[in-house]
């Protein structure tokens, strides 16, 4: 098949892009470099089946495709904040693009939506029938609302125009090619621990989160184009550490003898968040394996050789 990847070139596009290359298929990249890196998909240039085209996704595209998954926004706070209107022209426009092309080719098409859109739950774990708890008009809106709106535009699309949408939300996710500079906790720490810096916990640390590894991400984005299913459902993993026991692993793995210092919570940072997967587990037969520890160490690995 030929496959359209929105974020091609993202942290979790480019482990996309290269499984579904693995697989036999032909693989249409599509990034504007604005948090993607050619060099996540450096070493792919070299395969015929895989082309590179460079595009902001608020403007129309159009490719005889015959899967689409839309990943294309920036997902770290400190990128999304940077432009606010233009996360969520991203979110909304993209979304709208990517739709449009679907319906027009009548492919399906696969949207990546966030745990984002349950805010600062007051559910906990947070399964897909719960609504969220999100401020409309916080410093991390943009993303938030941008995310939701997506959605809702994915099941107005179904409802009303009959196009075949997939819809994931995706939980903390980590691994290789994360960015240096995306300022998410789990590469933060590493890069603070390897470099003998202090390890900077926002708030007390006790606020949870739920860690999945990048090559079980993309095995259920995978299963999810392979259902029947529209969702929204949940990929994550369910299992849940506070941000002071991810410090504490992590120099452990590092043999790091960094200090540990706290710094205020940043805005409608969330206190929890847990994915409830039985919807994924029933629809898709999918749950992730790799734990902690053992995707802490290849994720620590990969950093020690680019630093």
């Amino acid at each position: 098949m030929k496959i359209l990847i929105t974020g091609g070139a993202g942290f979790i596009g480019s482990h996309l892009c290269e499984k579904l290359l693995e697989q036999g298929h032909t693989v249409v990249c599509l990034d504007n470099f604005f948090t993607g890196s050619k060099d996540n998909i450096k070493h792919l240039s070299a395969d015929e089946n895989f082309k590179v085209v460079e595009q902001d996704v608020e403007s129309p595209y159009d490719f005889a495709v015959d899967q689409i998954y839309n990943l294309a926004c920036p997902a770290a706070p400190i990128w999304y904040q940077k432009d606010p209107v233009k996360t969520v022209r991203t979110n909304v426009l993209g979304a709208i693009n990517a739709l449009e092309l679907a319906k027009r080719i009548g492919c399906p098409m696969l949207h990546t939506s966030t745990s984002e859109v349950y805010g600062d739950p007051a559910v906990h774990p947070q399964s897909e029938s719960y609504w969220g708890n999100v401020n409309p008009i916080g410093v991390r809106a943009c993303y938030d609302e941008g995310k939701r709106c997506a959605e809702t535009l994915c099941f107005d699309y179904y409802r009303e125009r009959q196009v075949g949408i997939k819809v994931v939300r995706i939980f903390n996710t980590y691994g290789p090619r994360m960015a240096i500079a995306d300022g998410r906790v789990v590469s933060n720490f590493i890069i603070q621990a390897l470099r003998g810096e202090a390890i900077t916990i926002y708030g007390r640390g006790e606020q949870t989160r739920s860690f999945c590894y990048i090559a079980d991400m993309v095995e259920g984005l995978i299963k999810m184009m392979a259902s029947s299913f529209s969702g929204p459902v949940n990929l994550g993993n369910p299992a849940e550490f506070s941000v002071q026991e991810l410090a504490a692993k992590i120099l452990k793995l590092t043999d790091g003898r960094s200090q540990i210092i706290y710094q205020d919570l940043p805005a409608d940072d969330p206190k929890q968040r847990q994915p409830d997967i039985n919807l994924a587990k029933e629809k898709l037969n999918w749950e992730p394996k790799v734990n902690l520890d053992e995707g802490l160490q290849k994720t620590i690995e990969y950093f020690k050789r680019v630093l």
